[in-house]
This record gives structure tokens, C-alpha cells and sequence, in this order.
């Protein structure tokens, strides 16, 4: 596995994320906790040919969750709002 699909790891198709690129073309990628900015930029531009215009980020923080009677914990995790360039798309994300 490369370091790009280490970084993003996965598009994030929600309710929310759909507004977002309705509203603005703003694409919503699962990113590495410990990617930042620059590399997730990097990443985008080098797995899908596009030019980045801003990356927004934000961390989600473990959650606890019991698994049957063990209690556990869900890992964090990055979420990275993505713009694009205007005129440039990220074909079967969230078209069709």
C-alpha cells in the first residue's frame, strides 16, 4: 500500500458531506490522524490528478463502546474537507 492511500484513506459519503459538495464542491475524505495539511493535499493531488485549492480538517476522539460485556474503544480518526480547483471533479465519489 502506498503512503498516498495511507494518508486518505477513504472518501466519506454522509448527509452532510453530500450538502457540502452540493453547496460549495467540497469533497470529505477519512484521513490519517497523524497526516497534515500539506499531506493530505499531496495525497489528493497525486491519487486523482485534481489541484487542491484548501484542505479544512478536524479530529473525531475516541468513543467508548462495550463489546458484549468488555468495555472497548472506537479509534480517532481525521476527517479532511477537501476543495478543488473550479472546473475539476473526483469522478464516482459523490456524482450519480
Amino acid at each position: 500500500m502506498s503512503v498516498l492511500h495511507r494518508t486518505v484513506v477513504r472518501p466519506i459519503v454522509t448527509e452532510k458531506s453530500s450538502a457540502a459538495f452540493q453547496a460549495r464542491k467540497e469533497y470529505a475524505f477519512m484521513a490519517d490522524p497523524l497526516a497534515t495539511k500539506r499531506e493530505i493535499k499531496a495525497a489528493i493531488e497525486g491519487l486523482f490528478s485534481v489541484t487542491v485549492v484548501s484542505v479544512r480538517t478536524l479530529q473525531q476522539r475516541s468513543k467508548r463502546r462495550t463489546m458484549g460485556r468488555r468495555p472497548g474503544r472506537k479509534p480517532r480518526w481525521k476527517k479532511a474537507y477537501v476543495l478543488l480547483r473550479e472546473g475539476d471533479a473526483i469522478q464516482g465519489v459523490f456524482e450519480g
